[in-house]
C-alpha cells in the first residue's frame, strides 16, 4: 500500500461478507431491482399490448396512412424505438447511479 493509496481512500476497510450484509448493498441491489422491474413491466405492457391491439381490433389497425402503409407498421416501429428507449434509460440510471455506488462500495473491501 503506497502513501498515496491511503490518502486518497483506496484502501478498504471491509470484508466481501460485511459489504453484501450492508444497509448500503441491500439498498443498491433493491434500487436496482425496482428500476429493472419497472422497466420490464413497461415494456411487457408496450409489447403485449400491442399484439393484444392487433388482435382485438384488427380493422383499426388495418387502416391505411398511406397508399401502401397500414397503422400497424409505424406502431410496431415505435414499439421497437421504445424498448430501445427504455433501454438507453437503464444504461443512463445504472451509469448515473447503480454503476458509481458499486464502485464505491468496492473500493471498501479490503486489498489482500
Amino acid at each position: 500500500m503506497s502513501p498515496a493509496e491511503a490518502a486518497h481512500g483506496k484502501v478498504g476497510t471491509k470484508s466481501v461478507h460485511e459489504i453484501i450484509e450492508s444497509a448500503e448493498f441491500k439498498a443498491l441491489v433493491s434500487r436496482r431491482w425496482t428500476v429493472s422491474i419497472i422497466l420490464t413491466l413497461a415494456l411487457f405492457v408496450l409489447y403485449y399490448g400491442f399484439i393484444l391491439l392487433i388482435a382485438a381490433n384488427k380493422p383499426m389497425m388495418s387502416q391505411k396512412i398511406g397508399e401502401v402503409v397500414t397503422l400497424a407498421i409505424p406502431m410496431g416501429v415505435a414499439v421497437i424505438v421504445i424498448a430501445w428507449a427504455l433501454t438507453a434509460a437503464y444504461v443512463a440510471w445504472a451509469n448515473a447511479a447503480y454503476d458509481p455506488e458499486v464502485e464505491r462500495l468496492k473500493s471498501q473491501l479490503i486489498s489482500k
